[in-house]
């Protein structure tokens, strides 16, 4: 079976990952899997050019086809911020309840019409032959007044997506992997790849 190595060290996204990828005939290994560790310097300006720098780096040491990604929340309010410095806003390790609580606390007073936000995930395919394929997907929706729900990561607990009450904290699984931006990407890239 051919293999696609998917440049991320997130237990989270993984599941995700191959949950939608299921039916592909790859096996699809994250960098642990497939014995790689390296840190990537990410100094892109867009999602996109992260996820290509991801996707050439570990293609160099691989020589397998490998996907890498690169999302994030942006809060039109906050001049599109956190953007692509999601994982890394307030600092490298800072928790994600504490990225939630400033992002809802720089919203105070804003009104629901422009609570507007969006995650953002740009999906990069490097080949060994030298071919590169970028796809986005996106799921618009509003940041909440309060951080609500157990499920899902990051940034999950205060986005609402749209035509909807719940944050997707409050989606299970399934639902999340329905209409999430990772899903939306992968589905366009699963396209290129069969």
């Amino acid at each position: 079976m051919k293999k696609i190595i998917f440049a991320t060290g997130n237990q989270h996204k993984m599941e995700e990952i191959k949950s939608i990828m299921a039916d592909l005939p790859y096996e699809i290994l994250s960098m642990k899997e497939a014995g790689i560790s390296i840190d990537i310097e990410e100094n892109g300006t867009t999602f996109e050019e992260n996820s290509l720098i991801k996707a050439r780096a570990i293609m160099n040491i691989a020589k397998e086809i490998v996907l890498a990604d690169d999302s994030g929340l942006e809060v039109d309010a906050l001049n599109k911020e956190p953007g692509i410095y999601s994982s890394r806003y307030l600092g490298e390790d800072t928790p994600y309840e504490v990225k939630n609580q400033e992002i809802i606390k720089r919203l105070e007073g804003v009104e629901e019409e422009k609570r507007t936000a969006r995650f953002v995930c740009a999906v990069a395919a490097v080949f060994p032959d030298g071919r590169e394929v970028v796809k986005r997907g996106t799921v618009e929706g509003i940041i909440g007044y309060e951080a609500k729900g157990e499920n899902g990561f990051g940034y999950d607990p205060i986005f609402i997506p749209e035509n909807s009450e719940k944050t997707l904290a409050q989606f299970s699984s399934e639902e999340k992997n329905q209409i999430s931006h990772r899903k939306r990407a992968l589905e366009q890239m699963k396209e290129v790849l069969s």
